[in-house]
């Protein structure tokens, strides 16, 4: 009978997902944000991920073997729990929790975790369940689905699991090993989303407008290394964040209108206030680009120092954390002689944590895991589903019957006429095949334009997304372009890297190369993606370009478009014109 493994995630209450593998294969993995419609859907469990996983792959809850979860009890034998009590000595209540209840957490989501299992009939008593180490389960997801054979480093760096924020360790023969962690308030993700919060954006969410906004500025402009400490001592690197500025809690925060941030008022008398509105402007776009910086440098000497060996042998690197989505950072990395690849885990944040703990078990009974090579793991719908959608669907604000009719028809040879719309210089909003699990759109649920149309990245920001208008896109591109248009062969399947682009790609595309010249890239195989190939084929031969400006399908604080009626939603409720949703063409 084959093995089958139930990850589920949301331990730190916020983006919870479900993952379902058999054997070794990943069958299915959704997060619950896209069914609930509500973005990251914090403090919610994955009720109905878990329920699409189970429909999806056929199997009923009396199947399930294993169910696995990205959150463990930390021994107080470990430094773990001392280390923060240490550090939040400011904070005696939080302090003194860590040392006498600092598994706390832990009891109580899984005390959730039963109650869910239960109310969808899975028997507790029936099934094996397994908690694994946060900072293990992001480290599996990347290692375990890398598809890499020889001793691999593994670098995990996000807010924080447990109490360890950041993960150095490497892969061999299908187990993990440690080297070091660095524990909460230390933690680097922590300090980009305590200046993401100043930055005026949410934290686990804002990040990458951070990174965006970064090229604007000049990074040499404010020095921003008084944040962070990093000096090496007899027993190794001692990193050390300044708690006097960020990562603060309790009466350390600065707060405004009832609201606490992870940043202090002392930041705020060194930067001046916290920024405000869409726009990009003076000093912010330097604090970005300061802060973008730092956080480049600081991971980089990290990796060197605790991995650098591991690397020199066999130059293979699997990365994972919420800042593995960092794409200016895996560009550096990329950009060492010494590395050879780096396999980004695609979901890198929370979300494929639930990935990471049902790998991280099923290897270690020594089952062999599949490469991950595509994220259609979702949910997709038929012509049929499609028809049923459009022929139920009322449009909201219009008086009369003949108005709030949705316009649409079955077309055929799909890729050749949404590449003449495309051509023709408006944007498509693109629903076909299984949704994609993680943040980035990967052709089943993309907004796409064509690139060297000008002004149609400023349409899609201001008209169809509304968010702010200095945000860049991505492209997809075939892979036989991909070589041509990049300075790099390496590869780019998962949107996880930007490169630079060869001279003069920015005046044939212009319209997805970033401020700095480089291209958050996504290169197709018609394999994985045989229709969003083709399409991609008859743009090149209408424009000479075989490449589309990719963005996902959703408007701004929206999670991704999950089903038809999300797709129409965000249609009538856009500037778009056209929707193609598999063969359906629906147009205003």
């Amino acid at each position: 009978m084959p093995l089958i493994t139930l990850g589920l995630s949301g331990s730190l209450n916020h983006d919870p997902s479900a993952a379902l593998f058999i054997d070794g294969k990943l069958v299915a993995a959704a997060e619950e944000e896209r069914f609930i419609r509500d973005k990251h859907a914090k403090g919610k469990m994955p009720v109905e991920a878990t329920k699409f996983c189970l429909e999806y792959a056929g199997i009923t809850v009396a199947d399930i073997d294993i169910v696995a979860v990205p959150y463990a009890e930390i021994n107080l034998s470990t430094p773990a729990r001392w280390h923060y009590a240490k550090r939040y000595w400011y904070a005696p209540d939080r302090a003194l929790d860590a040392l006498f209840n600092g598994n706390r957490r832990y009891r109580r989501y899984i005390g959730r975790i039963k109650a869910m299992c239960e109310s969808l009939g899975i028997n507790w008593s029936k099934i094996q369940f397994k908690s694994v180490e946060h900072h293990l389960a992001h480290a599996s997801s990347a290692y375990h689905l890398s598809g890499f054979k020889e001793k691999t480093a593994i670098m995990g760096i996000d807010g924080k699991g447990e109490y360890a924020t950041t993960f150095f360790g490497y892969g061999e023969n299908g187990k993990i090993h440690k080297i070091k962690e660095f524990y909460d308030p230390d933690s680097l993700g922590g300090v980009y989303g305590a200046m993401t919060e100043y930055l005026g954006f949410e934290m686990l969410d804002g990040e990458f407008k951070v990174m965006g906004m970064a090229p604007y500025g000049n990074p040499d402009k404010y020095d921003f290394s008084r944040l962070i400490s990093l000096e090496e001592k007899a027993d190794g690197l001692s990193f050390k964040v300044n708690t006097d500025l960020v990562n603060v809690i309790g009466t350390r925060r600065y707060k405004e209108e009832g609201r606490g941030y992870y940043f202090s008022p002392e930041l705020i008398d060194w930067l001046g206030p916290k920024r405000q509105g869409d726009e990009i402007d003076d000093p912010y776009i330097d604090y970005a680009a300061s802060m973008q910086k730092l956080f480049e440098e600081i991971s980089l000497q990290l990796m060197d120092y605790y991995l650098g060996d591991i690397i020199a042998e066999t130059g293979k690197i699997a990365f994972a954390g919420g800042a593995a989505l960092n794409v200016k950072l895996n560009q550096k990395i990329i950009a060492r002689e010494e590395v050879k690849e780096l396999f980004v885990q695609p979901a890198a944040s929370d979300a494929g944590t639930a990935i990471g703990a049902a790998s991280y078990v099923i290897a270690a009974r020594g089952i062999e895991l599949e490469k991950m090579e595509h994220v259609f793991l979702g949910p997709e719908f038929s012509n049929e589903q499609c028809i049923a959608a459009c022929q139920t669907y009322r449009i909201e604000g219009q008086a009369n019957t003949a108005q709030n009719t949705v316009h649409f028809k079955k077309i055929d040879n799909v890729p050749k006429q949404i590449a003449q719309i495309l051509a023709d210089g408006n944007p498509v909003s693109w629903f076909q095949g299984r949704m994609e699990f993680g943040p980035r759109a990967l052709g089943g649920r993309s907004i796409l334009g064509c690139p060297s149309v000008p002004g149609v990245a400023d349409r899609i920001n201001e008209q169809i997304k509304f968010r702010e208008r200095w945000r860049p896109f991505c492209p997809s591109m075939l892979d036989t372009v991909a070589p041509v248009m990049l300075k790099t062969d390496h590869p780019a399947p998962f949107m996880t890297f930007t490169f630079e682009v060869n001279d003069g790609w920015a005046e044939r595309v212009p319209e997805v190369v970033h401020e700095d010249g480089t291209a958050r890239a996504h290169a197709v195989k018609e394999a994985i993606n045989p229709r969003y190939y083709a399409l991609l084929k008859e743009v090149e031969t209408l424009t000479g370009n075989g490449v589309v400006l990719n963005t996902s399908l959703n408007r701004r604080g929206e999670p991704v478009v999950c089903t038809p009626q999300d797709a129409l939603n965000m249609f009538y409720g856009s500037d778009l014109q056209y929707l193609i949703m598999q063969d359906i063409l629906v147009t205003k």
